[in-house]
């Protein structure tokens, strides 16, 4: 499996997206085993970079994680985040990055994963009642203490990159970014590669979308969290197929699947880049796995750089407690 550098930290070009496993969509929690089989069957081919978060579950996807790499610690490089459940009086959920809640979080990940230090730190959300200063002065305090290697950002605009770089480095920014999510590529990809900051895109395979293993909106189960994406709609599903098909016919090409065709394409964008697929299978990140040997010629970059953006928001409420 290729390297990449985001900021300073060594990355695998691929890495896995854990959330899945534990909440989200239809079937998470189901199967731990399998859960824990992907990860180490994930290490196994060479990806180690794993991200969790503490809303996911909440704590249970931590939980597991740790479970999954005790044992395989010094082969992980483990990022979590915090932000998106207060720690204030009752624990519920709820954009909170506060330092007070912001230490708590972090002590209580570090508990749950099983270890004495977090490789990425991301605040998950920014939070619009905490000054950004005062929340990466307390994420820097983590470095300083040895409890966090290297901090990030996840859906941060672009002013509060620059002010969060201006008070300690900032290493990377995690944002959903694939052929049907492109909006990174105006304003926030160009502001990281001027400061040398490094990017992670997550929901790279446009929430399944782009594997092509969706025919109809009908397949989405009641209680899988795609059953609200407006991207999911019927009215705009039927759209979005446009854009699957180009993937497929361009995968016919390649004799590869879809979702690899997905993930060379984020490959391609640039070797400041990681993608972070998620899946509670073993088959899955077998095939993910693959994408880090496509080539995509640049004929078939056009193609795919042509595409159009997807029909509908990304979630149904556009406010800070998205995914």
């Amino acid at each position: 499996m290729k390297h990449v550098h985001i900021g300073q930290l060594d990355v695998t070009r691929l890495g896995l997206g854990c959330m899945g496993m534990s909440d989200y969509y239809a079937g998470a929690g189901a199967d731990d085993a399998e859960s824990i089989r992907t990860i180490h069957r994930a290490l196994e081919l060479g990806v180690t970079f794993l991200d969790t978060a503490e809303i996911y579950g909440p704590y249970i996807n931590e939980e597991l994680v740790g479970k999954a790499i005790a044992g395989h610690r010094d082969d992980v490089v483990l990022a979590t985040k915090f932000g998106l459940i207060s720690h204030r009086g009752e624990s519920k959920p709820g954009v909170d990055s506060s330092p007070a809640s912001v230490r708590q979080a972090v002590e209580s990940s570090l508990r749950r994963l099983g270890t004495d230090h977090i490789d990425l730190l991301y605040q998950h959300r920014v939070d619009p009642q905490t000054p950004i200063e005062e929340t990466v002065g307390v994420m820097a305090e983590f470095v300083d203490e040895g409890k966090a290697r290297y901090i990030g950002l996840s859906e941060a605009s672009a002013e509060t990159i620059r002010r969060a770089h201006a008070i300690h480095p900032i290493t990377a920014v995690q944002t959903e970014y694939s052929l049907w999510s492109r909006d990174p590529e105006a304003e926030i990809l160009p502001t990281l590669r001027e400061l040398g900051i490094g990017f992670v895109a997550y929901s790279p395979l446009g929430r399944g979308f782009l594997t092509g293993q969706f025919h109809s909106a009908a397949q989405v189960a009641s209680d899988d969290f795609r059953a609200t994406d407006p991207r999911f709609d019927p009215v705009n599903f039927a759209q979005n197929l446009r854009i699957v098909s180009e993937v497929e016919a361009v995968a016919a090409e390649l004799q590869a699947t879809a979702a690899q065709v997905s993930l060379a394409w984020i490959l391609a964008q640039g070797d400041d880049i990681a993608a972070i697929p998620g899946t509670k299978r073993a088959s899955r990140i077998e095939e993910n796995s693959k994408a880090d040997e496509i080539e995509l010629s640049s004929q078939q970059l056009d193609r795919l750089n042509g595409l159009t953006q997807a029909a509908g928001d990304r979630y149904a409420d556009m406010t800070p407690l998205g995914l």
